[in-house]
């Protein structure tokens, strides 16, 4: 008996993988994006390798800083530029393509059965389609683009079983808060988090990548969402190369929870940890100066468009970013008109990619401002020294916009 995680990690070390054992594994797909890129590149140099293992399987997508906010920044930028294009490196997604966790799955790198790795922490969203995604520092991601392999622990797996059905306005989003708020923060250290159920088959790419997006603020190692047909539909026409679906065999899991999500109600979570969730009645009428819907947990084309419903007609009354999570989000609420409701309601449309969300630019707050973020982080600063995030679902964003102050989103 094994589960997806030691099957993929069996598959890629060429020998039997079970929970504990350290493996070499060989790695199907590497990305690092813009600000992971220059380190991962300088530790590349120091080791004294001169050429990638693979310049085919390497990504490199803009996303962090796009466009560029200052000289320094701009500078950085260009020599990734020059040196992907001296080591052949064709994938790389510039001049806002969007977020790299939207465009890698995008592009068909993300696929079932594969070990996908990523110089950033939520790189485990790619364990939407069945793959084993997870993040790295730049050092072990230097040591990949020489060898296209790594030593890993093979994780535990924890079944996270969720039934019941959701009730309107309840998304994705509250399901990864419920169990962040659940497990807590160390909850899962080092684990594989397999989310399963009939809530979970339910849900569609994009409510999957955002509950696996979440996996690394309880300590996870992966979040993965067993692949179906779901997955299979959305990887027809993207599919980089053939893959091979894994599944666990009934028995192998290391720990189960159950969580039967039909009185679930909308979720935030509270500065200034991602565990400090409560149910948004906890926190209704809490003021805010600015609403954030975007990043690579909901700024997928259903995270706008459920904003826009809401929206239709009304007006934002706090300032309220929206930034598609890549082009391709992009043209299609422009293609739908999803985009024109949401500036009619007052949004302000910002280049696909991170924004605000690690407090660079396009929307950094002020000492003591206050933001409902469709975000995944809310630590100290991360906004913007001295701001104040709390983390909710696009719907509760929008009900929050169109209010000034934390809403329920069954209420607006």
């Amino acid at each position: 008996m094994a589960t997806i995680s030691e099957k993929i990690f069996g598959r890629a070390s060429g020998r039997t993988a079970e929970a504990g054992d350290i493996v070499e594994a060989e790695v199907d797909f590497a990305m690092s994006h813009d600000g992971t890129s220059v380190l991962a590149i300088k530790s590349f140099e120091e080791m004294g390798s001169e050429k990638v293992w693979d310049p085919d399987r390497i990504v490199i997508p803009f996303d962090h800083i796009v466009p560029a906010n200052n000289n320094l920044t701009a500078t950085l930028q260009k020599e990734v530029r020059a040196w992907a294009k001296d080591q052949g490196i064709g994938h790389l997604y510039d001049c806002g393509r969007g977020v790299c966790h939207q465009v890698f799955p995008e592009e068909g790198f993300a696929l079932p059965g594969s070990l996908v790795v990523g110089a950033d922490s939520h790189s485990c969203t790619y364990g939407a389609f069945g793959a084993f995604g997870t993040g790295v520092g730049a050092t072990d991601m230097a040591e990949i683009y020489s060898r296209g392999k790594l030593w890993f622990k093979v994780p535990e797996t924890v079944n996270i079983r969720i039934i019941g059905r959701l009730r309107p306005r309840i998304s994705a989003k509250d399901l990864a808060l419920m169990a962040v708020g659940e497990l807590g923060a160390d909850g899962a250290t080092y684990k594989a988090l397999e989310y399963t159920g009939e809530v979970v088959e339910g849900l569609t790419i994009a409510g999957r990548m955002t509950l696996c997006n979440m996996g690394v603020e309880m300590g996870a190692k992966a979040a993965i969402v067993p692949p179906d047909r779901t997955t299979d539909a959305y990887l027809k026409e993207r599919a980089r190369r053939p893959y091979r679906p894994q599944h666990s065999d009934p028995g192998s899991y290391d720990d189960e929870m159950k969580f039967d999500v039909a009185g679930l109600e909308p979720q935030v979570a509270a500065p200034f940890r991602v565990d400090n969730v409560s149910p948004v009645k906890d926190l209704e009428e809490t003021e805010v100066d600015q609403v954030f819907i975007g990043t690579c947990t909901n700024g997928r084309f259903e995270d706008l468009a459920a904003a826009a419903r809401m929206a239709e007609g009304k007006k934002f009354v706090v300032r309220t970013l929206v930034i598609p999570a890549s082009r391709e989000v992009l043209l299609e609420a422009l293609s739908t008109g999803v985009l024109e409701v949401l500036v009619k309601a007052g949004a302000m449309i910002g280049t696909p990619g991170c924004g605000p969300c690690l407090g660079a630019h396009m929307g950094v707050l002020g000492e003591g401002e206050v933001c409902l973020s469709t975000a995944n982080r809310n630590f100290p600063g991360r906004m913007g020294k001295g701001g104040l995030v709390y983390l909710a679902s696009p719907e509760t964003a929008a009900a929050t916009a169109l209010h000034g102050s934390i809403t329920d989103p069954r209420e607006a």
